[in-house]
């Protein structure tokens, strides 16, 4: 799987996916991670990159030509790179107005995508007239945003999807039974040793169930307590 991220703050992303999964999985080539900066795309000399939106109003928009410039020479790196153009891409646009994401768009994108592109908004979002562009293109295009919320970039959401789309990546996680909202659930309380902590005059025990080593019982309470789970299908 290939990720490009487009932002105005590259650097911001560096950190997070030169650790730990993540990290690993570049290392073993199972995911390709580039952070595009944004602003050497632009022809202004100071490297702008946003503008006043039309019909007024406070804030930034973040210029189409720029963005457009990205895109294209993405586009142009796949097609040295890759037999086939355009099937198997898909292009993110990160809004306080899009779709939530959840897990299961994550399971999705990692079985139909094989390059995803994302394209972290900022100030007051991205010009309209980039999806446009990207239909003009003919690419699947998603605006998605990460939650009920408003953030101050797209940099955290793209981080966000990279992570939880290559969880479901073949080997990134070093075992499919890894993935716990396939095996028992999201939210499921866990416990580790010891068996019985005291603490400030009190003890705190885990649950006899777990000790049982009666596994269908343990993973009913586990299915109990498990806020959702993603089915195999």
């Amino acid at each position: 799987m290939r990720f490009d991220i487009i932002t105005i703050f590259p650097e911001a992303l560096h950190g997070y996916f030169n650790e730990s999964i993540i990290s690993r999985a570049q290392k073993n080539k199972l995911v390709n991670i580039k952070v595009w900066d944004l602003r050497k795309f632009s022809r202004d000399k100071h490297k702008k990159v946003d503008d006043k939106p039309y019909g007024g109003g406070p804030g930034m928009v973040l210029k189409i030509e720029p963005i457009a410039k990205a895109l294209e020479s993405i586009l142009k790196l796949r097609r040295r790179t890759s037999k086939s153009k355009t099937s198997g891409v898909l292009i993110v646009l990160l809004s306080v107005s899009g779709k939530q994401f959840n897990s299961k768009m994550a399971a999705d994108f990692a079985k139909k995508y094989n390059h995803i592109i994302l394209i972290a908004g900022h100030y007051e979002g991205i010009d309209e007239r980039i999806k446009k562009v990207i239909e003009n293109w003919k690419l699947k295009i998603e605006n998605l945003s990460v939650g009920p919320y408003v953030l101050t970039g797209g940099e955290l959401p793209a981080m966000v999807i990279v992570d939880a789309v290559s969880r479901h990546i073949r080997g990134v996680l070093g075992k499919a039974e890894s993935l716990e909202e396939k095996r028992h659930g999201v939210g499921v309380p866990v416990y580790t040793r010891p068996e019985i902590f005291k603490f400030l005059d009190k003890k705190y025990k885990v649950p006899p169930v777990l000790l049982s080593g009666n596994h269908r019982k343990i993973n009913v309470w586990r299915k109990m307590r498990a806020k959702w789970i993603i089915s195999e299908g």
